[in-house]
């Protein structure tokens, strides 16, 4: 099971659609989420995960008491160095999550340099890492320590000033970085999979065929996982749009702990390009469910 560090821009509070997409991707998965205590981004990413109710969590803190654990999940508290105050203060959490991290994935106000610093330690420490930035609707992904030093070539001078003040020298001037390692779960995790090998690339029929099965079988829950691998490949955004539904309605349609609404699913289905249709069992079936 990868553990996955969400960090973020105080200035944030609310999660745009393509955060909320990668948030749920990262659910789907069933990976061991990190997430800071700070208000902005990490009491934002606490929110979705509490409304999805989500319960591989731990929140880090700073000090003996947590500013925000919302889904009073299991907590873990790191001690600051001896008079360390402000930033300094709180770094050393950041530290401590970007170590046990196996990925990353910062939301970004194109401003804060603590969310990119967060990107650098990642980087240094061979673990791969997306920078979304908000305002941009862009996804920066990481794999390398070039991907490091492309991007901080882009930025201002003055920020990169900032950044390099409130660094390391070993975070800093590490000229290495260790491999950074294929995983498997990395395209569930991010997105950014190759979608002709996803759902997105099965036919309509081949969809059809395995939301049968599961419908077949009396499996609610391999009916929904099913619908969320199309809605996912395909995206959510879109798919929200085609069946009339919010975003975050479809995000807690397929959190597998979510008991949707019939009324739910088949707009879901109808979304997707699929009507549902019933017919008469066949002795097989009626074997399998007596």
């Amino acid at each position: 099971m990868s553990t996955v560090f969400i960090g973020g821009s105080r200035r944030i509070s609310r999660l745009s659609e393509q955060v909320q997409e990668r948030l749920f991707n990262i659910t789907r998965s069933g990976a061991h989420v990190i997430v800071g205590d700070a208000n902005g981004a990490d009491k934002a990413a606490q929110k979705f995960l509490l409304d999805n109710a989500y319960q591989n969590v731990t929140v880090f803190c700073s000090g003996d008491s947590c500013r925000n654990n919302l889904g009073q999940w299991e907590t873990k508290n790191i001690s600051a160095p001896d008079n360390a105050k402000g930033f300094s203060f709180y770094a050393a959490k950041d530290r401590a999550m970007a170590r046990e991290a196996d990925f990353g994935l910062m939301i970004w106000d194109g401003k804060s340099v603590g969310t990119v610093l967060n990107i650098l330690r990642l980087v240094r420490a061979g673990k791969k890492a997306v920078l979304l930035n908000v305002p941009n609707k862009a996804a920066i992904t990481f794999k390398a320590s070039l991907d490091w030093d492309n991007f901080i070539s882009q930025l201002d001078i003055n920020f990169r000033d900032d950044l390099r003040k409130r660094t390391t020298s070993e975070e800093w001037m590490s000229p290495h970085s260790p491999r950074m390692p294929t995983h498997p779960e990395e395209p569930q995790l991010f997105g950014y999979a190759d979608r002709s090998s996803t759902a997105r690339a099965k036919s309509d029929d081949a969809v059809a065929a395995e939301i049968n099965a599961a419908l077949a079988r009396g499996d609610p829950e391999s009916v929904v996982n099913t619908l969320g691998s199309v809605a996912t490949a395909r995206g959510i955004t879109q798919v929200a749009k085609d069946a009339g539904l919010a975003s975050e309605s479809i995000h807690r349609l397929l959190n597998s702990q979510g008991s949707p609404e019939f009324g739910t699913v088949l707009k879901l289905i109808a979304a997707l390009g699929l009507r549902l249709l019933v017919g008469k069992a066949d002795d097989s079936v009626r074997d399998e469910r007596s």
